[in-house]
């Protein structure tokens, strides 16, 4: 037993219940996406000539439909008789190493024999053009392509807001641009981040042979509702557009504030930021206001798939040992460094186990019922159609149209080391 434990031991958590937060479900199914995605392709033939070799994008994100939409441009590729091949295209992600980015990929469902063509991952990048006093860079076996296609998906970004934030024009300055790209693009804060995207963009698709992009929108339950097809002469016209429409569809938590949030697994398979701040609050940037407002905030885990990188820990108060044991400095401050932006890669203060984290968060806050604390838990910040509100804010949440309480009220359930067991998710 620790010092901290005899500090928070005795504080008694709140029974929870269990609630349905209701978004639009309009996703589209396998088929639907395949077919949209042949009938528009229709509009870019001629654009690969036979013997051609084509590099197509891959970032290092869990999108819906990726892997099949990288391979649907592959074989269609290969149809118009060009050789496509694969670029990771992530900044600084997997380690900003060249093994560590094609290991990302592999762990998203992208590798040589799933899309069917090569992936060429190198760190090494070609100096294009200086524009507004920056380097443009770009992959060198992107340059040295016939043609690039790009492929990504649209959204809001997690520290900053401009026209262009998550999308194609990201994947050209910071995803091809590699380490060197996402350290020049963070270099002003991310106040600048927009503009550089968009100067070092448009750019690229002036002095490289950028052919078009494959634009995905995903609803709030993080499954493609849209998919376009764009050429590069239309980029910097329709992404801001169709960022508009991927804003409206994004999930939130409908209340505006809570004395603890509780997270029980943060990642980078969730989202860049490890935990969304559309969703979570806190974002990086303190100029934003977004997602909710708490007190403190507890993260308990981190994911597999995140391969240690623990980015966005900075933004909670406390997590259990189990969760430190994962974190690999390697795959995590490689980010920290490249963005300029360390807050989000600090060490929360460190617990014992899950149930002394949250207690610590409670006994900790000032001016709140202690007794009864309001107190939200989410499984991660991708996946909150289902959430645990404690009895506190029952009364609320039947009033907010779009919840729904599932049960009755129950204790969270723990193991004997300590460890949450109860889920979000029933």
């Amino acid at each position: 037993m620790s010092t901290s434990t005899k500090l928070v031991e005795n504080v008694k958590l709140p029974r929870f219940v269990r609630v349905r937060q209701e978004f639009p479900h309009s996703e589209l199914t396998d088929e639907e996406v395949l077919k949209i995605f042949n009938e528009q392709i229709k509009a870019m033939e001629g654009r690969v000539k036979p013997g051609q070799r084509i590099c197509i994008t891959a970032g290092s994100r869990g999108i819906d439909h990726m892997p099949m939409i990288l391979k649907a441009i592959s074989d269609w590729v290969k149809s118009k008789g060009g050789s496509p091949f694969i670029v990771p295209a992530m900044g600084s992600h997997g380690g900003a190493v060249a093994e560590g980015q094609k290991a990302l990929l592999a762990s998203l469902g992208i590798t040589e024999e799933t899309i069917g063509c090569p992936i060429l991952s190198s760190m090494e990048t070609v100096h294009i053009d200086t524009v507004d006093g920056l380097e443009v860079h770009i992959d060198k076996n992107a340059y040295e392509a016939d043609g690039i296609i790009l492929c990504n998906r649209i959204k809001a970004h997690t520290s900053f807001n401009g026209p262009f934030e998550s999308g194609l024009m990201k994947i050209i300055a910071i995803g091809l641009g590699k380490q060197h790209g996402a350290y020049t693009c963070h270099a002003m804060g991310d106040d600048h981040m927009s503009e550089r995207i968009e100067a070092i963009g448009k750019s690229v698709i002036r002095n490289a042979n950028v052919l078009f992009g494959t634009a995905l929108l995903e609803n709030a339950f993080d499954r493609t509702f849209k998919l376009e097809v764009i050429t590069s002469e239309d980029i910097e016209k329709r992404e801001p557009e169709l960022l508009k429409e991927a804003k409206a569809a994004m999930g939130r938590l409908y209340f505006d504030d809570c004395d603890i949030l509780v997270v029980r697994a943060i990642g980078k398979n969730y989202t860049g930021a490890g935990m969304d701040p559309n969703v979570v609050g806190r974002c990086v940037n303190p100029k934003l206001k977004m997602g909710i407002e708490s007190q403190r905030l507890c993260i308990l885990d981190l994911s597999d798939e995140s391969h240690g990188n623990a980015t966005g820990m900075g933004r909670a108060d406390f997590a259990p040992k189990r969760f430190f044991d994962k974190i690999s400095m390697d795959d995590t401050y490689p980010n920290g460094i490249t963005s300029y932006s360390i807050s989000a890669y600090r060490i929360p203060m460190i617990m014992d186990n899950d149930k002394e984290s949250i207690q610590a968060a409670v006994v900790s806050s000032l001016n709140i019922n202690y007794d009864d604390p309001r107190i939200i838990v989410i499984d991660n910040s991708l996946e909150i159609e289902e959430i645990l509100i404690s009895e506190a804010m029952i009364e609320e949440a039947r009033g907010i149209k779009e919840l729904s309480i599932t049960g009755e009220p129950f204790e969270l359930e723990f193991s004997e080391s300590g460890e949450l067991l109860t889920t979000a998710r029933a």
